[in-house]
């Protein structure tokens, strides 16, 4: 409800201290889930002090609860542990501080927390955060690694020194945090982010060296599953452990079973490398003498060809061929001339022993009429006409007589 007050009439601190803690007051019990961090159990006293944390956030809640009621679980529970408490939200007005009147407290199992893991698994898994086409490829050799680990842990040195011992010239950004407990999720969550906002980090190594389920329950945290994913940086989770595998498994670019298997599938070995340079440069030179020898053996088979061997010798011989048919066209052509000119010479006789003028020239003339008609008959001439005489020598008129 709105509260009514001006600067000239403002509200006592005790008055709005009241307001708060009856406005809390309405507030009905709730189960709210944490994680112990601080618990204060004076000897003789009644009431013990807790506090419980959200992993996740950076955020607590101070407990409050009668000694029977944690006594009822403490031999289960103590600094660290998840628990699930029934409490009613309380307002003290004195310091205005807020708390909660747990009534119940149940520890958190391993297989409430499995169970949990699961459905987020599922819930994450459908959104496609964990999707194979996601995945990113690592760089070859990356020149600056990204490190998240804890300080002067076994990880960290398991990393560097395996690294350095397959590459030497590799550097790393090493972020040391707390890989457990209430403050590592938003500290590896700011770690992980501020690796893959760096330009020359190529590759992110998240590793830390095993540990029970309670342990690794930072590493399935959805917040830091949501920061892995939307990396641009390829990330590779190095958690060493048993069975279990944290969510961080499934939405790395790549999954390394320790950090020691995390360094060797990161960076090469230049042992390695140079003995594959040495396989590949002899493999080449294999090629290119077989390559070689092919085609010497090639070009020798070639020169060995008459055609090439003896250049001039197709045409020698197509030369012999052409002459002998040149001489034979000439043969041909010959008897062809004699024959046409034997046949043209008795053609020419006939033809000048038939001829009109070898008649005439042995004493024969021809009559022909004014018109041109050849005289046949003497009935075709008339008395006193005219005719034409051709003879061998020219032609004259002559006059029929009565």
């Amino acid at each position: 409800m709105a509260v009514n007050s001006t600067p000239e009439a403002p509200l006592p601190v005790g008055e709005v201290s009241r307001l708060i803690g009856g406005w809390i007051d309405r507030l009905g019990a709730v189960w709210v889930e944490g994680q112990i961090t601080q618990l204060s159990r004076r000897p003789g006293a009644g009431v013990v002090f807790l506090t419980l944390r959200d992993p996740s956030y950076d955020i607590s809640v101070s407990v409050t609860c009668f000694r029977q009621v944690y006594d009822d679980v403490a031999d289960v529970v103590s600094e660290g542990a998840r628990v699930v408490v029934l409490a009613k939200p309380e307002w003290y007005a004195p310091r205005g501080q807020l708390s909660l009147r747990a009534t119940e407290i149940r520890p958190v199992g391993v297989g409430e927390l499995l169970a949990r893991l699961e459905q987020l698994k599922k819930a994450l898994g459908a959104e496609g955060l964990f999707a194979p086409e996601r995945k990113k490829p690592l760089p070859f050799l990356p020149q600056l690694i990204g490190l998240v680990c804890g300080r002067a842990s076994a990880a960290e040195r398991d990393v560097l020194e395996n690294a350095r011992h397959r590459w030497p010239a590799v550097r790393f950004e090493v972020r040391n945090v707390p890989v457990q407990g209430v403050h590592a999720v938003p500290q590896v969550v700011q770690a992980v982010k501020e690796l893959d906002a760096l330009d020359d980090v190529d590759v992110i190594i998240v590793a830390r060296g095993g540990g029970s389920v309670e342990d690794l329950l930072p590493f399935s945290d959805e917040q830091l599953v949501r920061a892995v994913a939307s990396c641009r940086t390829p990330v590779v989770s190095a958690i060493g452990h048993e069975p279990d595998t944290p969510l961080l498994d499934y939405v790395a670019d790549l999954r390394a079973s320790t950090p020691t298997d995390a360094a060797k599938k990161v960076v090469p070995d230049v042992g390695e490398e140079y003995e594959r340079v040495r396989q590949l440069r002899d493999r080449a030179r294999r090629c290119v003498e077989a390559f070689l020898q092919r085609e010497e053996r090639g070009l020798a088979h070639a020169l060995a060809r008459p055609s090439i061997e003896d250049p001039h010798r197709m045409i020698d011989e197509r030369a012999d061929h052409v002459a002998s048919l040149t001489d034979r066209a000439r043969r041909t052509l010959g008897h062809l001339l004699d024959r046409a000119d034997s046949e043209l010479t008795h053609t020419h006789a006939r033809v000048v022993a038939l001829s009109p003028a070898a008649t005439l020239q042995r004493g024969y003339a021809v009559l022909q009429k004014s018109d041109g008609h050849v005289v046949r008959s003497p009935d075709e001439v008339t008395a006193q006409e005219s005719l034409r005489a051709r003879v061998a020598e020219g032609e004259f008129t002559v006059v029929r007589a009565e």
